[in-house]
């Protein structure tokens, strides 16, 4: 397989200065660094040939038979490429670079000086809360405010958190020196490297309790059933959510509390569909009412209310009540409740009821009306 363009390998035009050879390099090493890729075959070449092509373009004399020959120049010359076969040619070869003080110390731990001096303040964090919250159309449109008993961790009182017994008190860690990790640095002919792991022996938190809390057993904290008031906005919807920020689990030895979630659930309506902000409502009206017209009682969120029926109103129209439905979340202003008619037809009927209808269908306004274009039509064929 013939070898890639070593500039193309590093990315970089042929009039890159050292210093962008340089930076391309170093991306590419950090990129595809063996202890950042373990028992990858692939990465482990791109890193030898990172790393050849760096050899070559950062040799003034090699970069110039490079340009005018290609590889094959650098074969003919008895000071070509070395052609990496080995990690550890490469680590030895760029000593500067993988040694103290080089580019990977951020990846690998160089940078944590600075942070290994900060000490932590406080325990663990708690974890946050799921709660699903069940609601009715009626609620969402004005919103709520709904009260619930959750069981979860809060502060211990006996020891105001600290997870220490009383008279007693918490002290720094002696392993990690208060930092919460603990830093180990390894030499190989790899090179030197930094592993920062959590101190075991606080779990990170830089501090250790002498004397435990009998109450809580040095945690801070323990669990119990509490009451949480939750205050529902109006107009919310079917899966949407909020979040309590710091009413979840109290954390271990005074760490910061976790959040709750709060989840939202419409429950179906016995009456009303939702359309975002508007509710949609069937009302059904008899065949008189439809003729003659009529004054009738619907239902709505908050309340009934007195709908207006035109005479002659046909079925399937749709009839506005305007601001009868949701308020709009975070927004002013209602939606409108939406009313569809359909017309009663009975099942059944008596024989007064059917003679009477017998009789109204007779009638010219009553037995239906055929346009002109349906006359012409039946005529066409005789009917």
């Amino acid at each position: 397989m013939s070898k890639r363009d070593y500039y193309e390998v590093l990315g970089v035009d042929r009039n890159a200065s050292k210093d962008d050879l340089k930076k391309a390099y170093r991306k590419l090493a950090m990129q595809y660094h063996p202890d950042r890729n373990p028992n990858n075959k692939e990465a482990e070449e791109k890193f030898k040939e990172a790393a050849e092509a760096y050899e070559v373009l950062s040799d003034d004399e090699k970069k110039a038979r490079y340009d005018r020959f290609g590889h094959e120049g650098m074969r003919a010359s008895g000071t070509g490429s070395p052609g990496f076969n080995d990690i550890n040619d490469i680590f030895s070869h760029f000593s500067d670079i993988f040694s103290g003080g080089s580019i990977f110390d951020d990846f690998f731990g160089g940078s944590s000086r600075s942070r290994g001096q900060k000490r932590k303040t406080s325990g663990s964090p708690g974890s946050d809360l799921r709660v699903t919250l069940k609601l009715t159309l009626e609620e969402i449109a004005k919103g709520a405010t709904k009260k619930i008993k959750i069981k979860k961790h809060v502060k211990c009182e006996q020891c105001a958190g600290s997870g220490a017994e009383a008279g007693t008190s918490t002290k720094t860690c002696p392993v990690c020196q208060g930092s919460g990790e603990v830093k180990t640095v390894s030499r190989s002919v790899f090179g030197q490297f930094v592993n920062i792991t959590t101190c075991n022996n606080c779990g990170g938190e830089g501090s250790v309790v002498d004397k435990p809390c009998r109450k809580c057993m040095g945690d801070g904290r323990v669990q119990e059933e509490v009451t949480v008031k939750i205050t529902v906005p109006a107009g919310v919807h079917e899966g949407s959510y909020m979040t309590m920020r710091g009413e979840g689990n109290s954390g271990k030895r005074n760490g910061p509390a976790g959040d709750i979630i709060v989840i939202f659930q419409e429950i179906p309506h016995d009456y009303f569909k939702r359309e975002d902000d508007d509710i949609i409502y069937d009302l059904i009206i008899s065949y008189p009412e439809a003729v003659l017209g009529a004054d009738v009682d619907v239902p709505t969120l908050s309340g009934k209310a007195r709908l207006k029926i035109d005479p002659g109103t046909q079925p399937g129209k749709l009839l506005k009540m305007r601001d009868k439905g949701i308020k709009h979340l975070n927004a002013s202003g209602y939606g409108d409740q939406i009313v569809r008619v359909n017309i009663d037809v009975p099942r059944k009927i008596n024989s007064k009821e059917r003679e009477l209808l017998k009789e109204l269908s007779e009638q010219p306004n009553v037995k239906g009306n055929t346009s002109s274009d349906e006359k012409s039509f039946f005529k066409r064929f005789g009917l």
